[in-house]
């Protein structure tokens, strides 16, 4: 996740930018993969440490984001540039080299939240789409207007882990049965009449706002089918950094890292497992944001990276 903004304005540091770009222990001559570009933060700094040979490949959902590595960066011999998904990135050809380093960080960017127009953000009003590439899949609105009660409960507390599912989504029920929803002030409202406010300091709609929009992006199958693509593209001695912003998101990386460092633990019950050869060893433990960090980016607070390397 980076802050910044549009085409032209200047892009800040995006959160853990130190600790992500020194888990990457770029080589001068080396191929990396910026699976997430947002708006470069990242990127120029994986640059910065490539000489002539090196190689970057930046990919990105989202078509903005797009616009803006071709901007900066189109005209640099060292650069590749992709739009898509990173759970493609074994199918892009540039990468079957082999890659020396990825990167991953998820969840959605600032420039994305700021603008109200792409449906984000409960704080302004906008069309509630919530696409990364607003090009491709149902935007939330098609989706509440479509699914029943309980895809939407089932949405909303699979992927928001919203204790009050099921009355937000008998809720959205009987509202479009009256007028559609449309826009993004008018199901935060909605839920916020319906469950009130639950947890200090957090809007009522944060929760389902975090289910809908990584429903509609598919988040965490993507990243389930592009850390397989990334173990697959790996060099050995190549890293692996992931920054994740919530539990569903971490508990997947870190699930995905310990299962091909270690062996199964032991169970009496079955036969023991043999012959296990670890395809990934994990560098260091998880990394979180420094106080200061946190002071500086209220969205530095949830974030935590890991970090594993393929073995040589």
């Amino acid at each position: 996740m980076e802050t910044g903004s549009d085409y032209g304005s200047p892009v800040h540091v995006p959160v853990l930018y130190a600790e992500a770009i020194e888990a990457l222990a770029v080589q001068s001559g080396g191929r990396y993969l910026d699976g997430t570009f947002g708006r470069g933060g990242h990127a120029r700094g994986v640059l910065d440490r490539l000489g002539p040979e090196g190689r970057l490949l930046v990919m990105d959902k989202d078509p903005e984001a797009v616009a803006v590595a071709k901007a900066n960066f189109g005209d640099d011999a060292r650069v590749r540039i992709f739009h898509g998904s990173f759970a493609a990135l074994a199918q892009w050809e540039e990468t079957r080299p082999g890659l020396d380093g990825v990167l991953f960080d998820l969840g959605v960017s600032s420039p994305q939240i700021d603008q109200a127009r792409r449906g984000f953000s409960f704080q302004q009003e906008g069309p509630l789409d919530m696409r990364m590439d607003p090009g491709a899949g149902e935007s939330a609105a098609d989706f509440l207007a479509r699914a029943d009660e309980a895809q939407i409960a089932e949405v909303i507390w699979r992927y928001g882990e919203e204790r009050h599912s099921r009355r937000i989504a008998r809720a959205i029920v009987a509202r479009r049965a009256q007028a559609a929803l449309a826009t993004t002030t008018q199901l935060a409202e909605l839920v916020a009449a319906t469950i009130g406010r639950r947890e200090p300091g957090k809007h009522p709609a944060t929760r389902t706002f975090q289910a809908l929009r990584i429903h509609v992006n598919r988040e965490l199958e993507d990243l389930e089918r592009g850390l397989d693509a990334a173990l697959e593209r790996l060099r050995p001695g190549g890293r692996l950094a992931v920054i994740s912003f919530h539990s569903l998101e971490d508990r997947i990386v870190k699930q995905f890292i310990t299962s091909r460092a270690r062996p199964p633990a032991a169970n009496r019950r079955l036969p023991a497992v043999e012959g296990f050869s670890a395809t990934l060893r994990a560098v260091g433990s998880a990394i979180r944001a420094t106080a200061e960090e946190c002071v500086d980016n209220v969205r530095a607070r949830s974030a935590v990276l890991r970090v594993a390397e393929k073995p040589a």
